[in-house]
């Protein structure tokens, strides 16, 4: 019988076809089929959405549309007759592109920094505590995402601002991208979806002085009225000459 109810969409666009999804469901609905994710029967998806925090693209979202009833009975019966996967090994690469592997780095800490041996005049450690770092990529239930102080940056910042790291990224999680050349849309998206799922403790727009720049803060506004949340929200301007220009916080 057919309803009404939460069920996994797949974007064709942003599904490479890694794979990654595909043991992240526990009731065998998706598989790899010409090269792209796809559920392969209504019932079989329960709408829970767990395999989403394993897609590195950002191709997985939930939706409410009519399908099949979630039936656990037929989802036995499936994943009876599914092949037996033979165990993984240590030295499996993982799927998929490398620069979506999800990583929880370590930044030195101020009493490491100190003792460091000196090497370069003004040589700073990264503050950078985890990767990926790119929009596009970070997946919406990334352990990073947790809980975080979210820093997203316009991916030009960086060039411009050479003390990113020590005046705004120590402690942070980071998303970087491009409301000129990226989908707005996706972003809209992928905000959405973090907001929703990471219980963010407040958000830091950086862009720069150029009119492009000037839609990212919008696009992070859109993702939380989409997500029905509110964030304490800092936006900061930098100049094309790596200066402060507007620091404001936004209600």
């Amino acid at each position: 019988m057919k309803i009404t109810r939460k069920i996994i969409q797949i974007d064709d666009e942003f599904c490479d076809g890694c794979g990654n999804c595909v043991p992240g469901c526990a009731e065998g609905a998706l598989q790899i089929v010409d090269g792209k994710a796809r559920v392969v029967a209504d019932k079989f998806c329960d709408g829970l959405g767990a395999c989403i925090g394993d897609c590195p693209t950002g191709a997985l979202k939930i939706i409410e549309r009519e399908a099949d009833d979630f039936d656990e009975r037929a989802v036995e019966a499936h994943l009876a007759s599914l092949p037996k996967q033979p165990p993984e090994t240590n030295h499996t690469a993982p799927a998929g592109c490398p620069s979506a592997n999800v990583e929880m780095l370590t930044p030195l800490s101020s009493c490491q920094q100190a003792n460091k041996p000196a090497t370069l005049p003004g040589d700073q450690a990264s503050a950078l505590s985890h990767w990926p770092v790119q929009i596009r990529l970070v997946p919406p239930e990334a352990p990073f995402l947790k809980g975080a102080s979210l820093l997203i940056v316009a991916d030009c910042v960086p060039v411009a601002f050479p003390s990113l790291h020590r005046d705004f990224l120590e402690g942070k999680a980071v998303m970087m991208g491009c409301p000129k050349f990226d989908e707005v849309d996706m972003y809209i998206d992928k905000f959405a979806q973090i907001f929703t799922v990471a219980g963010i403790k407040d958000i830091t727009t950086i862009v720069m002085e150029v009119p492009c720049c000037s839609g990212l803060p919008i696009i992070v506004q859109k993702g939380l009225e989409k997500a029905g949340k509110s964030f304490p929200m800092e936006e900061v301007v930098i100049s094309t000459r790596g200066k402060i220009l507007e620091r404001r916080k936004v209600a």
